[in-house]
């Protein structure tokens, strides 16, 4: 490949990034302008950063190698995922919505504690962030690991050398500009994205013979790669259909999610950037899934599956084209990881409390711990070797097995005791955990996406209950 447009659309890139945080840098004065950029956020800009927050890497490295992977049977995903994202935005949105304004709430460990005593917020704080800060290790790595990849791709750097670009790169502009720079690249990154996920596809797609060749081809090969459930039949069939689909489920407990939900500007921003969202999300799955099935035609089982996507851009376009569209990707992929590390040292700063010990410094001490999370990141890249699928998955699982059941509970209008928030806290953790490297995790992996769901549930209806049967329970105001 010509390297030199690539080159040119990388630096070009970079720079906007930078510009865009030192100009955020100034209006990022305190802590919570840092974390949730003062909640002024338009629909498009929610929406946009949300959606590309959830993705990047995830869905165009590692769906699209899962989809060329396993077949048609992975889109059992895709209406989980966007159930997930309506359900988040629209019947969990206006509790988070309200309460982040009426109770200064700047993290989702702040309204996982909210009606807690004093002591019981703490420890809730404390477990939250020490959960954020782990799944985070893993989910940010997984996007360092995929700007690696193609760093190397591209320019022949090496894996090591790529993943220190590429985390330094993204430490240098969420480091200056907070949440609004943030989301400013965040919008302009999912623009990106959603461009990319229509123009190769359909390259793609062309270049593998169009839907008669894709058709043809998929006849010719193994029935468990082509049967619409992996070969599964009975109620193994139906365990991997469930599987696939609760996936969806952990938008509930992403904090770096949420924390868009909490700072769009109104109710009508929330509710109009939640259809930005979906609609985002369709488009760019349907694009990823067309292009791993176009894939598997043009490579047979021969490519690596997450690098289907940059083997089908260098095949089907012409040189420069191939090398820009990379290029932009890849800058997409790193400018992902920003809301990420945002959370991660918000989960540092604010919820352990840290930022309040340092006498008035606390955007200063967030900034270091956004510095501190890249580093692990970078340590959980390079020393535990894992695909960009199997990271993200893990982390998206264990965060929403984590904090989605209360979540759940609170948009209902039910406030369970802070005992139980944490007990179905630590256990939703602890069970994803036990799934993730110890028990088998089923057919679809759905013993892993429903178990730890309903046993974290379990203290916070009985809590529930108990309340109930002593008296009102419920929260008021819900809406």
């Amino acid at each position: 490949m010509n390297t030199l447009p690539a080159l040119v659309t990388l630096v070009g890139y970079a720079l906007g990034l930078v510009a865009i945080s030192v100009w955020a840098t100034r209006k990022a004065k305190t802590e919570e302008s840092f974390f949730l950029g003062e909640r002024n956020l338009g629909p498009w800009v929610a929406g946009l950063a949300y959606a590309a927050s959830s993705s990047s890497a995830w869905v165009l490295l590692g769906f699209s190698g899962f989809v060329y992977s396993v077949g048609p049977s992975a889109l059992w995903m895709v209406p989980g995922i966007l159930v997930g994202y309506a359900v988040v935005w629209l019947y969990a949105g206006p509790i988070l919505q309200r309460s982040s304004r009426s109770e200064g709430h700047v993290t989702l460990s702040d309204f996982l504690s909210a009606g807690t005593s004093a002591r019981m917020a703490g420890c809730i704080r404390i477990a939250a962030s020490i959960m954020i800060v782990f799944c985070f290790s893993y989910y940010i790595a997984s996007q360092f690991q995929g700007a690696g990849v193609a760093f190397d791709g591209i320019f022949d750097t090496g894996l090591t050398t790529g993943v220190l670009l590429g985390a330094g790169i993204i430490l240098i502009y969420t480091f200056l500009g907070g949440f609004l720079a943030v989301s400013l690249i965040d919008t302009l990154q999912g623009l990106l994205i959603g461009a990319v996920a229509i123009i190769l596809p359909v390259v793609g797609l062309f270049y593998a013979g169009g839907i008669d060749g894709v058709s043809e081809a998929m006849a010719t090969m193994p029935p468990v790669y082509s049967q619409p459930f992996g070969g599964a039949q009975g109620m193994a069939a139906i365990g991997f259909v469930v599987g696939l689909s609760a996936t969806g489920f952990g938008a509930l407990g992403q904090p770096h999610l949420i924390a868009w939900i909490m700072a769009a500007r109104d109710r009508k921003a929330r509710v109009r950037g939640a259809g930005v969202a979906i609609v985002w999300a369709a488009l760019v799955y349907t694009g990823m899934a067309v292009l791993g099935l176009a894939g598997r035609v043009i490579f047979g089982a021969d490519a690596p599956a997450e690098g289907v996507f940059f083997e089908i851009a260098n095949l089907a376009l012409p040189t420069v084209l191939a090398g820009v569209i990379v290029a932009a990707t890849l800058s997409a992929i790193m400018s992902t990881v920003d809301s990420q590390l945002l959370v991660a040292g918000a989960a540092i700063s604010h919820d352990l409390r840290l930022g309040k010990l340092s006498g008035g410094r606390e955007v200063l001490v967030s900034r270091l711990a956004v510095a501190g999370v890249c580093l692990a990141a970078v340590f959980v890249t390079l020393e535990l070797p894992s695909t960009i699928f199997e990271r993200t998955l893990f982390a998206w699982t264990a965060l929403g097995a984590s904090f989605g059941p209360t979540v759940v509970m609170r948009a209902a209008g039910y406030r369970a005791a802070g005992g139980a928030v944490l007990l179905s806290l630590l256990t939703g953790f602890a069970a994803s955990v036990a799934f993730e490297f110890v028990l088998p995790s089923g057919p679809g992996a759905v013993w892993a996406r429903t178990v730890p769901w309903a046993l974290a549930f379990l203290p916070l209806v009985l809590s529930a209950a108990l309340q109930s049967s002593a008296g009102p329970a419920r929260l008021s105001g819900k809406s």
